[in-house]
Parts: structure tokens; sequence; C-alpha cells
């Protein structure tokens, strides 16, 4: 874990003797006490920074060593908010993010953040945002404003992030998948027919002779795709369904997409009405709770009007507790109709996810493959569904 060993306004004892700062840094990561071994003692910022991490990673759930620390971090909301401003204070966000949620984790402080004195204490981030969902249903009402506002920050902060290179990204899928070959004379596309037949140049008449006329037609300025995406809400989806409602008020902002958002557990809820906001589709979501994926696709075929332009992303880890295969029927149906079937088991960074692995393999033995997607790589896979062209399937090995 990264100490916050950088300079700040008051340099840790020993700062610039590499030999001194290592054992500062052993020191700090095993707690200290007669059995660490380094002789190295702490006073000032250090010894606030070995604190806050002694009331979180204390003695727990481990077997008990001599160097365990004494667990200091009680569940009483205005400790929780001074340790909370502390470790704001000695860590950067991105591991007083990891600090947070394992907090909540460990010492079971979920309910903690019910309050709203404590949500404004948190750093804000997409696994906050999961466990403020998972509390939805029993959040009192003095604390909803202040949930939604957390919430709100972090979404638009990630449609900062991830809008632009999606809208970039798929207008240049779309409009390569409206080209046509066959163009009348008015749509053809003169800079890219005439750097598709620079080969057919002829010298002696200083011109090219078109081997293949590359135009749009009209149809490119309707719309030309439809994209369903059909998310699962259990509980360990949280991150997934955040990015995916986001993606979700993306893909609905642009013209030439009609996006429909659909999340199921055992019910099957269609939030496509609150696109044009994803914290009420969000909010809309309720985390937890089984799974039938069965029931979730026969809604979404039951939508399908134009099989052939039409990509159907499934978000689930597989785990179905429906019927699996009637599950697998439905899913070749659409994939022999012409529909684009992605199936992702997850969409988030929070590295490989815990899938069904026999699901998955006769998902891949239909021809829609299952992998994890970051956001990142997530408009580059939904461009190469809208153009019929192999998915970048992240190499995992």
């Amino acid at each position: 874990m990264t100490t916050g060993t950088e300079p700040t306004g008051t340099e840790p004892s020993g700062f610039g003797d590499p030999a001194r700062e290592r054992l500062r840094r052993w020191r700090l990561v095993l707690g200290g006490e007669s059995a660490d071994g380094t002789g190295c003692a702490l006073s000032g910022r250090d010894a606030a920074m070995d604190g806050a991490l002694t009331a979180l990673y204390g003695k727990g759930d481990r077997p008990q060593t001599g160097r365990d620390r004494s667990a200091g971090l009680g569940a009483s909301a205005p400790s929780v908010a001074r340790w909370l401003g502390d470790i704001r204070t000695y860590f950067p966000s991105s591991v007083v993010q990891v600090m947070q949620r394992d907090a909540i984790d460990r010492l079971g402080l979920a309910s903690l953040l019910l309050e709203p004195e404590m949500l404004e204490a948190v750093e804000a981030d997409v696994h906050l945002v999961g466990t403020l969902l998972s509390l939805n249903k029993a959040m009192p009402e003095t604390t909803k404003e202040t949930a939604r506002a957390v919430v709100r920050k972090v979404v638009e902060d990630l449609e900062k992030k991830l809008a632009t290179r999606t809208r970039a990204t798929l207008t240049g899928a779309l409009d390569r998948s409206a080209r046509i070959n066959r163009p009348r004379h008015h749509d053809i596309d003169w800079n890219r027919t005439i750097a598709a037949n620079l080969k057919h140049y002829l010298p002696e008449y200083r011109t090219i002779v078109p081997e293949r006329l590359i135009g749009y037609g009209r149809a490119a300025q309707s719309v030309k795709k439809e994209v369903v995406l059909c998310i699962d809400q259990s509980g360990s989806m949280a991150a997934s369904v955040v990015y995916a409602s986001v993606f979700g008020a993306v893909l609905a902002s642009m013209r030439s997409i009609n996006t429909r958002l659909v999340v199921f557990d055992t019910a099957v809820v269609d939030l496509t009405d609150q696109l044009d906001d994803p914290v009420d589709v969000l909010f809309g979501t309720q985390l937890g709770g089984g799974t039938d994926i069965n029931r979730a696709l026969a809604y979404c075929q039951s939508q399908i009007t134009r099989p052939a332009e039409t990509v159907v992303v499934l978000i689930s880890d597989l785990y179905e507790g429906g019927i699996r295969d009637e599950m697998l029927k439905r899913v070749a149906a659409m994939k022999a109709s012409g529909v684009q079937f992605v199936a992702l088991l997850a969409l988030s960074d929070e590295g490989a996810p815990a899938y069904d692995r026999e699901h998955a393999a006769a998902l891949a033995a239909l021809g829609a493959p299952a992998f994890a997607c970051t956001p990142d790589l997530f408009p580059d896979v939904m461009a190469a569904a809208i153009e019929k062209r192999p998915l970048p399937i992240p190499d995992t090995t």
C-alpha cells in the first residue's frame, strides 16, 4: 500500500536516507510492536498515519500473532468521521478509496453510510456508489438527497471521462456500417473512394479509374442501430451496473442509436424511459437477490423489431437461477435472426470476475464468447458489434 512518503510540509524523520526510509516503510506495513523487527520508532505525521492504518487493519479475522495491531476503529459515527478525515489527509485519493472499501467490508460500517454526515466525509467512487445502491431500500429520507448528490458526482465524473471517446468511436462505426459499395452519384464519398483505388492510378492519363465506389446511403441519416443493454443487478455486479448506466445514457444521447436499458434479478425492469438521467437509472435498480437470465433475455427478445440492425449486450456473471437450456436457446435464436449478441462477464476495472464457466463455455459454443470488459474497452467492443466484425476480446492468458 502506498504510504504517502512524498515530501509534504513536514518531512518524515529520516527522509532522504534510503536505508532509514526502507525501515520506515516496513514499520508502517508491519504495524509496530516488538515483533516487527525494524526497531524503527515513529513520531509526528508518521505516528498519526500508523494510527489510521492500525484502526482499520488491526486484530481481525487473521490468526493472532505478536504482530497483530489492536483495532481502534469502532462503529461510532464520530470516530469513523474523524478517521475518514485522517486518511484523506495522509493518503492519496486512490488509496483512500481502497481503505474505505476495506473498512466497509472488514468492520461492517455500511450502516453508518445511512447518515448524511458520514456520506459528506467519504471519498466518492464507483464502489461506494454500489454500496449506497445496495442500501437504497433501507436509506432514510434524510439521507437520500445526500446519497443522490454523492452518486451524481461520481456519475458526472464518469461521463466526462467516457462520453467523448464513446461518441467518437461509435460515430465512426455507424458511418462505416452505413457505407455502401454501389452508391448513386450524389452519394459517393470521393475521399474514401480515391483512397481505396489508388492502386488503379493510370499515369499516362494522370487519373484514377475506380474499381470500387464507396458512399453512404440515405439511411445513415435515420436511426441505424438498436442497442439493448441487459444488466444483471445481483450484488456482485454493482460496479458493472454503475458503468452500464453511464454508457446507456451516453448511447441514448446519440441520434443514430436507439438504446434500451433493462435490469434484472428474478424480475425484469425496463428503465429505458429514465436513460436521460443515469442517477435515476441507478436508483431504479435493486442490487442483490436472485438471477433469471432466461426471463430477462425473453423480454429483450420481445422488444427486437429489426434483428439485423440490433446489438444485445448481456452483462452478467452467468450464474443462472432460471432455465439454463431455454436461456441458451434464446441466445441461439437471436443470433440466427441476425442479432449481434455480446456477453460481458463484467463491465468494470475490478480485474478477473467470478463467473459460471459452464455457461460461458456454452455461450462460446454458440459463437458468443463471454469475457470481462473494462470501461476503456467498451466503446471498441460496441464499435465492432455495430460493424459486425470480430469483437476485440482481451487476452487473459
